[in-house]
């Protein structure tokens, strides 16, 4: 967000400074957002940070999975376990449910529309 908002290569201790984290956290973040190629990491001293993508076209649900790994795990929300349609726990059903509904609502929202609200 904080790249399209400035629209060029950003250096990463600038970036960090302007999101409010440190380098170290910034590029483990940014890392596999290059790696989808949404974003262009240039190294040197005037290197940085690059938005490459179109916003319209990444979702919130997109850079969540990018960076934290799949949302569907099949896992139990109770106990240390698989969780299964054929082996369910008693929240199944309903964890099912909440999570279909948060999971495809963040999947609708692109990124295009969030730096809309912050403007």
């Amino acid at each position: 967000m904080e790249l399209a908002r400035r629209g060029c290569r950003t250096k990463s201790s600038e970036l960090a400074d302007a999101i409010g984290t440190s380098p170290g956290f910034l590029s483990q973040a940014m890392t596999p957002l290059a790696a989808r190629g949404w974003v262009r990491s240039d190294p040197g001293p005037t290197g940085g940070y690059s938005l490459v993508a179109d916003l319209g076209e990444v979702s919130v649900l997109d850079v969540i999975e990018a960076i934290e790994g799949p949302s569907e795990t099949g896992r139990c929300v109770l106990e240390d376990r698989p969780c299964s349609d054929e082996q369910p726990c008693l929240l199944h059903q309903p964890w099912q449910r909440a999570r279909r509904q948060l999971l495809d609502e963040l999947a609708a929202s692109p990124l295009a529309a969030l730096t809309e609200v912050t403007r």
